[in-house]
């Protein structure tokens, strides 16, 4: 049986890098991209495999039972990659609500039509759900997240997606579903959506703007190349064992503000600019509500059960990263226009 694969969320940061890599890797399956193009769903990330014969986009919200069914019908979706989600932690403290309702009853509305049109075969089918490691809460100096953690989710986003992976877990307990999970750390690399520090940061120093950083900048996460995260994305779905799940990370800590320092390092070389100058951006502002200290992964699971590990070092990835957005400014003023200005307006006040 040919498979055929509703990727959801595929126009987004990661979903577009791994419809990418599915339509690329494999011709004989076909793809259906599922987005509802949000303010970060973007087409312009798939305009190199938009011609593929294996390629097919479908615009539909996951909440709309109807569009699914007919979508699984008309496809013969044999699996499903679940990326769709809201995901900036700022917006789901403005509007929980709208978390709740992609993360929690539009994956339950997702594997409700997954089990309707499988019900035959149950066994022949998986649905792989892509979730994020802030669902294991915060961290202090040391210890890592392993897949056995209890969740202690600590924003409305966490929260909603950890109610989100219990659904699928009670779904493959319930009704016997093949699923699997992921739990992944900080993603980084092109066609990032600026809302996030390190595009934000990129763009902010090219156009001399104020870099805000939370608090002091002491908040230390576990940065992974998102193509590497597609390639374990990859791995996952064809080598993991259903029922369980795996935890993907970089093994790469690093505080916020060194972070940011780096950036404007590095843009001050691409740039030409006098050492030090973008340094002077850097610009403190109250902290996030509720911000979780640390996040780090222990991606030993993957990597001795199925052979997956990140192929590139930070500072490597950092320099593609910048290069790719330096190489793709009409991208990014494309999307820093319009609700994405009002927003950022409203998200980051410069402390007194």
């Amino acid at each position: 049986m040919t498979k055929s694969i509703l990727i959801t969320g595929g126009a987004g940061f990661i979903g577009s890098h791994v419809v990418k890599l599915f339509v690329e890797k494999y011709p004989n399956y076909r793809i259906i991209n599922l987005d509802a193009l949000t303010y970060a769903g973007n087409l312009e990330n798939l305009k190199e495999i938009e011609g593929a014969q294996n390629y097919f986009f479908e615009k539909a919200d996951i909440q709309d039972s109807e569009a699914l069914r007919r979508i699984f019908s008309e496809h013969g979706i044999t699996d499903v990659i679940h990326l769709a989600a809201e995901s900036h932690v700022d917006r789901s403290i403005s509007d929980p609500l709208a978390f709740v309702a992609t993360n929690v009853m539009g994956t339950v509305n997702l594997l409700n039509v997954s089990k309707s049109a499988w019900a035959d075969n149950l066994q022949d089918h998986l649905f792989y759900h892509v979730s994020t490691d802030e669902v294991y809460g915060s961290l202090h100096d040391d210890g890592f997240f392993l897949e056995t953690t209890p969740y202690d989710p600590q924003s409305p986003y966490s929260a909603s997606k950890a109610s989100s992976d219990h659904f699928v877990r009670a779904y493959a307990n319930t009704y016997k579903m093949r699923t699997v999970i992921s739990n992944c750390s900080n993603n980084y690399g092109p066609n990032h959506f600026p809302e996030k520090l390190i595009p934000l940061c990129i763009n902010n120093i090219r156009n001399n703007k104020p870099l805000p950083i939370y608090g002091k900048g002491e908040n230390v996460r576990d940065w992974l190349f998102v193509k590497d995260h597609a390639r374990a994305i990859d791995t996952v779905f064809h080598k993991g064992k259903a029922g369980d799940t795996y935890n993907i990370g970089g093994f790469n800590e690093w505080q916020n503000i060194d972070i940011v320092r780096l950036l404007c390092q590095k843009m001050d070389e691409k740039l030409g600019r006098e050492k030090g100058s973008s340094e002077k951006l850097i610009t403190f502002v109250k902290d996030r509500a509720g911000h979780d200290l640390r996040y780090a992964i222990d991606a030993t699971k993957i990597k001795e059960e199925l052979g997956w590990e990140p192929s590139l070092q930070f500072e490597e990835g950092i320099e593609i990263t910048i290069d790719w957005y330096l190489k793709n400014q009409d991208w990014l003023d494309h999307v820093t226009s319009g609700e994405y200005q009002s927003y950022y307006k409203n998200h980051y006040q410069t402390s007194n």
